[in-house]
């Protein structure tokens, strides 16, 4: 007989983020994060830094996860980890501590994708997320090291009908924002930022690519090339005009992305749009989905700020979804860095 009450504790450690989660069902009971300020003096993510920090954060971080969600570890029915892509160091600290954990509490292991739980985050139930996206939608993966369009049939079927060539926007925020001056992380800065400043004070090159790919290396080259010119003229100019930098910056990213977005719900007759991943914290994105929202006739979900950056209940809904279809892992799973997104 099934059981009504499923326990799930999951992890996340693809990165430079520590998190744990315990879910009863698909509702989030607890989702902890420990974070880690030792690579903003390097300016990006420094993986042996990273995987050490892990190991220091993994226990403290499940026991507060449980301590929250007041769930012992003999009620737990499965435990899960982000299997990849991510940083191969990162990865497999969560990946031995979980199977240890499965394998002492003779419990199923569910290895989890890191991008299928950036795109399944929206079935998360919390207070404030309730509403769920209708099949097929299309999933928006947009982050550090991806952007992608992809029509999502069901929770593991899914199809990638468009992505970058080169840069995500993720990347192209951060190397922009480090010509702009800013530090590491810049991406939440350049959005501060672009609030005060005017998106059309400067134009910038949008890269011409067909179908439904992205390339955002062309604007990362017209920006330096901008700021260069600009330069020899007035060594302060990026001070003095920094608000407007980041606004028109910023303003002509959204449109490379919303054009493709535009043009992918046109070719699939799609208009359920659903934004994932740490990008999807921007505001001038969310703004410009739900502006578009209305004359486009679309039903747009944008997930809580907390489901966005590297978070464990992203990885915790996967993983609910899988022990129902009895997806679980052998001992044998190895993390990955590289992995496809529809690799169950």
């Amino acid at each position: 007989m099934p059981k009504d009450r499923i326990f799930i504790l999951a992890v996340e450690s693809s990165c430079d983020d520590t998190s744990a989660a315990v879910f009863e069902n698909e509702k989030k009971l607890s989702n902890v994060t420990a974070t880690q300020k030792v690579h903003e003096a390097y300016g990006g993510v420094v993986p042996e830094l990273a995987s050490r920090a892990h190991q220091q954060h993994i226990v403290p971080v499940i026991h507060e996860a449980l301590r929250q969600a007041n769930v012992k570890m003999s009620q737990l029915d499965a435990v899960a980890f982000t299997k990849g892509p991510g940083l191969m160091g990162s990865l497999l600290v969560g990946n031995a501590f979980m199977k240890s954990l499965a394998l002492s509490l003779n419990i199923p292991l569910i290895g989890v994708n890191h991008m299928q739980g950036h795109i399944l985050a929206h079935f998360i139930k919390d207070e404030v997320q309730q509403k769920a996206p209708n099949f097929p939608f299309l999933g928006i993966t947009i982050s550090g090291g991806h952007t992608q369009i992809v029509k999502v049939n069901s929770y593991f079927d899914m199809q990638i009908i468009g992505e970058t060539l080169d840069d995500a926007i993720g990347e192209a925020f951060d190397k922009c924002g480090k010509m702009f001056g800013l530090n590491y992380p810049a991406g939440p800065e350049i959005d501060r930022l672009a609030k005060s400043g005017n998106p059309l004070k400067y134009k910038f090159a949008k890269p011409q690519v067909k179908g439904l790919d992205f390339s955002f290396s062309g604007l990362k080259t017209s920006v330096l090339y901008f700021l260069q010119k600009q330069l020899k003229e007035n060594p302060d100019f990026i001070q003095q005009n920094i608000e407007d930098l980041c606004a028109s910056f910023q303003h002509a990213a959204v449109q490379i992305l919303l054009d493709k977005i535009k043009k992918a719900s046109q070719l699939t007759g799609i208009k359920t749009i659903a934004i994932g991943g740490g990008v999807s914290a921007n505001s001038g994105i969310r703004e410009a989905l739900k502006s578009q929202s209305k004359q486009q006739q679309w039903e747009v979900f944008i997930p809580s700020f907390e489901y966005c950056t590297d978070n464990a209940a992203m990885i915790a809904i996967v993983a609910y979804f899988k022990y129902l279809e009895h997806q679980f892992s052998d001992l044998s799973i190895t993390a990955k860095a590289r992995l496809n997104l529809t690799d169950n």
